[in-house]
C-alpha cells in the first residue's frame, strides 16, 4: 500500500434512520459521520445521537425524499 492511498473504514449501517424523515447526517470538522434524531429536540425519549444501526424505533417516519436538506443522501 503506498502512503498516498487513504485508509477506507466500513461505513456504520444506519438502519431504519437511513429512511427516517427525522435523521440527518452530521459531519463533523475531523470528517466524522453521525447520525442525529430530529425528534431528541421536542421529545425526551429519543436520543440526539442514537446507537447506530436501529432496527426499531417509534418515531420512524419514512422519508418522502431520501436526499437530505443539503442534499446528502443518508
Amino acid at each position: 500500500m503506498s502512503a498516498e492511498t487513504p485508509l477506507e473504514r466500513p461505513a456504520t449501517p444506519s438502519g431504519l434512520c437511513a429512511t427516517c424523515q427525522h435523521a440527518q447526517r452530521i459531519t463533523s470538522a475531523r470528517l466524522s459521520t453521525f447520525v442525529r434524531c430530529g425528534l431528541s429536540a421536542t421529545d425526551p425519549r429519543f436520543l440526539k445521537y442514537p446507537r447506530l444501526p436501529v432496527a426499531r424505533c417509534e418515531g420512524f417516519r419514512p422519508a418522502t425524499d431520501l436526499a437530505g436538506p443539503q442534499g446528502h443522501h443518508i
